[in-house]
């Protein structure tokens, strides 16, 4: 395990800039000691804010940049403008050069999927990148993926997500064979698309020593906890993330009003408000921050573009325990063992097919 963590921030990506991601920076170094900081952008903005934490300013080191990739830009568009210069880019490129063990960025995800992709390339047996999250059920924790890094996706592709999410989950949950569900429409072998059906055709047939896979899991079955890791394509999976953040920001606003609506619920909250807050942090969004994006030589986290200092924090936390935990090293041996996974799957769907 490293000394030092080293981590690179594009203090420029997301609606606020530097405005969260410094302070987002000081908290997570509040947490984590032992970690370094490349702030990637506008010295200008960037120090302003750096003086207010003396600490984190300590712990820090200033790239200059002015050229930010635009939340609006299409990732074609932030490769041509953005390429060598933007800070999104010199973040990634630290980790590139060794001079950064992650990098960071509320940015644009197009843009930084594509940065990244463009930059770092992929691992072996991998055709596209994904973004993985860990998402909290009724059970703990299940690895989510793909959580919109590309939309859409074949047999392989889907199948490819499982046994990365399953490398992720052996190694966060300590679980020699995660259990495994590709999310669909119904739990019957019939439904859903045609990609999916072969894809879990696939996993069948392989009964791969990586994972057990467990058959489909409808929308309900992510938050019960049916399996440690749920697979779905980067369209479905944002829209299951964006609909869970906000049925859970829904319900804690109905909480509060009603709590609110007279004083008998507002005495009988002063009696239950351990537990209000107990659901409440269960229920923040800002907490599950950060997606990491798997699949590339190189460690990449994607945090929420409108998420507050304390979320960064939490986006900057995942990729510190990355790199302490050493799991990308981790995932790859996982991805590798026994001559290959990943290949056994593009052999098996060579002959479904």
């Amino acid at each position: 395990m490293p000394s030092k963590v080293r981590i690179a921030l594009d203090a420029m990506g997301g609606d606020d800039g530097a405005a969260v991601v410094i302070p987002g920076a000081a908290i997570s170094l509040g947490r984590h000691r032992d970690t370094e900081f490349l702030l990637v952008g506008d010295r200008a903005k960037i120090e302003p804010e750096l003086e207010r934490h003396p600490q984190l300013k300590a712990a820090a080191k200033i790239i200059h940049t002015d050229v930010a990739v635009s939340m609006h830009d299409k990732p074609s568009q932030a490769l041509r403008r953005g390429r060598k210069t933007s800070s999104m880019w010199l973040a990634i490129d630290a980790v590139k050069k060794g001079e950064a063990d992650v990098a960071v960025s509320a940015g644009n995800t197009g843009a930084l999927m594509a940065m990244s992709r463009f930059h770092l390339r992929t691992l072996p047996g991998i055709d596209r990148p994904a973004i993985s999250a860990i998402w909290p059920t009724k059970r703990g924790e299940s690895v989510v993926l793909d959580l919109g890094a590309t939309l859409g996706g074949d047999a392989h592709h889907l199948v490819s997500l499982a046994v990365m999410g399953a490398a992720k989950a052996s190694v966060l949950f300590n679980k020699k064979r995660p259990t495994v569900g590709l999310l669909n429409i119904g739990a019957e072998e019939i439904k859903g698309h045609e990609e999916i059906r072969e894809a879990s055709e696939i996993l069948r047939a392989r009964n791969l020593p990586e994972l057990d896979y467990i058959g489909f899991v409808e929308g309900d079955g992510i938050g019960k906890g049916l399996a440690d890791v749920i697979v779905t394509e980067g369209f479905s999976g944002n829209i299951a993330l964006k609909a869970a953040e906000g049925t859970a920001r829904q319900m804690a606003e109905l909480l509060r009003n009603e709590m609110q609506r007279s004083w008998l619920s507002k005495l009988g909250y002063l009696f239950a408000r351990s537990a209000f807050q107990v659901l409440r942090d269960k229920m923040d969004p800002n907490k599950s921050n950060g997606g990491v994006l798997l699949g590339l030589n190189g460690v990449v986290v994607k945090s929420h573009g409108g998420t507050n200092a304390e979320g960064f924090a939490y986006a900057i936390d995942v990729g510190y325990e990355m790199v302490k935990f050493d799991l990308l090293n981790k995932i790859n041996q996982m991805l590798n063992r026994e001559g290959g996974a990943l290949s056994s799957v593009q052999a098996a769907q060579e002959a479904v097919s």
